[in-house]
Order: C-alpha cells, then structure tokens, then sequence
C-alpha cells in the first residue's frame, strides 16, 4: 500500500474515540494531514481539553499508522473544540457559552462550593475556556476561594440600555458573583422573584465572551434558584454532591430527582469528605462520615459515582487562601481526585453534544 493520506486515513478508521464509540475518522477529529517521505503528522482535534484519554488515543492512532510500510515517525499534534450544548425549545443560550452545568447539593456543608471551584480551576489549568457563577446569593464564598475577595467588577452600559457586568478572572476562571456586590458582612435578604433577577443578570447580562464550560455553583436545597436555572438555559447537566453520611445522601437523593423532573440530565454523584487523610499519618484514613454512601446510591438510582474526594486539611487551607488545592498540591489525594472528577464532567458533556 503507498504512503498516502488516503492510506493513512484508512488504517485509522477503525480507531475509535473511546468515550463516544465512534471513528476518529468519521468524527472529523483526524486533520491537516501531511506525508512528507516518511514522516506522517495530522492534527487529533479532541472533544476537550480535559479528555482524560487524550494520550490512549494518541498510542492507538500511533500503531494504526506504524502499520504501513514505509512509516517512520509519526507526529501528532493534539488540540481541542469542545462541542456546544444542544439548543433546547423554550431555553435561551448564552451568546459564546457552549455548556452549563450546575454543581448541586441537597443540603449545605457538604463542600459543593469546594468541588465546584475546583472543578472550574481544573478544567481550565487543562486548557478550557471557563467560567463561574456563583448561585449561592445567601452565602457567597466563591470570592474568597478563589482569592478575589475584594475584587470590584466593573459595570458598563450594554448595547440596548442594561448594563454589562466585566466579570473578574483569577487561576484562569472568570466569575461573578453576590459577594461583589454587597460589603463583607451584608447579609442578603430577600424573596424568590429578587433571587430570580440577580441570577438572569448573572446568566445574560455578563460579558462571558467564549467559554467552553460554564460551572455554575448552586444554593443547597431544591428552590427557586435551581427552578430558575433549570427554566431559563439549555444545560448539559448538573452534578450533584454529597457526603457518605445518611442523612446528606437522603437530600442528595431529592436534589437528583427535582433535576430529573425539570428534564435537567443528571451527570453523576461526587461524594466528598470519602474518608479523612491525617497530615502526620498520610497512609491512614478514617471514614468519619460513614463509608461508601455515594456508592450505593449511584447503583440505587443508575447514576455514575463520578468520584471520590478525601478530607484533607491542605483543601481548606487552600480554600481560605485563594488557591484551591488543584493548584496549591496537585499531587494530593484530593487534588487528584478533583482532577479526575473535572475530566469525567468534560467526557460526559461531549458525549451528550455528540449523540
């Protein structure tokens, strides 16, 4: 057989995206490619930046094309165009925003806005456009755990009278939020329809400009702002979060099916606080909120367990810092693990996009 593209392109047909079970071929994903003698490169265009796959799918175009006589490098040049959420009747986008997806829990103190924020650093440290919403309007510390705390965002007058609103940007995520807009200590108190308008400024009246991913960061419980979300924008899906404990399983649980109820598709479970690490005993761990809860659950109700995060006390030293753990101890065991669980997000976003 000659050393053509058309050669190389057939023997890359049967590889497959492992994720979405499809020619890489037939998925446009194989491009710009050059046979120069015996030198062969095309670029491998992924679904995300984040793929956690990325360098399986290298190896297996690497020995499809290996195969031909005559082959004696291969260089492949890996880049990425995320998919964008399809459009939903009765939904309107975000004009430049691809994917939404809520970071949802049933109740509070079960770290939501940790994964959350770790979560949007994390996709971005792997080369996505992100941004960030903080939803939590009674309790808004996204500010803080991603050392903008004091941050004043910039408003300017829109094309047609409303006003924009610069979002402010730090570790590589853009993010608005409550907390900008109140003093330090300024408790929020107000009514559903108040709730309801902040967070549409939030969603249409922000300059996102292009993002791959929008994490937006809910209140606890299953209320008017989860309602508005749900009924204003088309979402890739929401996650929801909860500690092994029984009684934050029982509120996840409900926080699953008012998503499923609203036709909202539910990503998977992210169980937080699995077990906890002490500093001076890194091979010990102690189940401290009970063992394997999210687990279970995820079996119960079909969903996928997307992770697992320890309790370790550099998470919330990074939080109360400004420097999530994803960038302050990526080796961790925590960080790994919030690592993982942003990869598995962006896997399930493209497969939803592309089927």
């Amino acid at each position: 057989m000659a050393l053509t593209p058309s050669a190389i392109l057939e023997v890359l047909q049967p590889v497959q995206d492992p994720e979405l079970k499809k020619s890489l071929v037939d998925l446009n994903m194989i491009r710009n490619l050059k046979v120069e003698g015996g030198q062969v490169s095309f670029d491998l265009v992924l679904t995300t930046p984040a793929c956690p796959l990325k360098h399986f799918i290298m190896d297996d175009c690497t020995r499809a094309v290996k195969k031909l006589p005559g082959v004696e490098a291969v260089n492949i040049n890996v880049t990425a165009e995320t998919p964008a959420q399809k459009p939903l009747p009765d939904r309107t986008g975000i004009d430049g925003v691809k994917n939404i997806i809520a970071i949802s829990s049933g109740k509070g103190g079960v770290g939501k806005s940790t994964v959350a924020v770790n979560v949007a650093v994390a996709l971005a440290q792997m080369g996505s456009k992100v941004g960030l919403i903080d939803a939590d309007i009674y309790g808004p510390n996204a500010p803080m755990m991603l050392g903008l705390e004091g941050a004043v965002i910039e408003v300017n007058p829109g094309p047609n009278g409303e006003e924009s609103m610069v979002p402010a940007f730090n570790h590589g995520v853009k993010l608005v939020s409550m907390g900008f807009l109140i003093d330090k200590d300024q408790p929020v108190i107000w009514r559903g329809p108040m709730l309801n308008g902040i967070i549409r400024k939030f969603l249409y009246q922000v300059a996102w400009g292009d993002l791959d991913y929008l994490i937006v960061d809910m209140p606890p419980g299953t209320g008017d702002a989860q309602l508005t979300l749900a009924q204003a924008v088309p979402m890739s899906g929401a996650v929801v979060v909860t500690t092994p404990q029984s009684v934050a399983l029982s509120d996840a649980r409900r926080g699953l099916k008012m998503f499923q109820q609203l036709g909202v598709s539910v990503m998977g479970i992210v169980e937080n606080m699995s077990y906890f690490i002490p500093p001076d005993m890194p091979d010990r761990q102690y189940d401290l909120f009970g063992s394997k809860g999210g687990e279970r659950t995820s079996e119960e109700l079909g969903l996928p367990l997307l992770g697992c995060v320890p309790l370790e006390m550099p998470v919330r030293e990074g939080g109360d810092r400004g420097i999530p753990i994803v960038l302050a101890d990526s080796d961790s065991a925590s960080a790994k693990a919030l690592i993982a669980i942003a990869q598995q997000i962006a896997a399930k976003v493209s497969i939803a996009a592309l089927t």
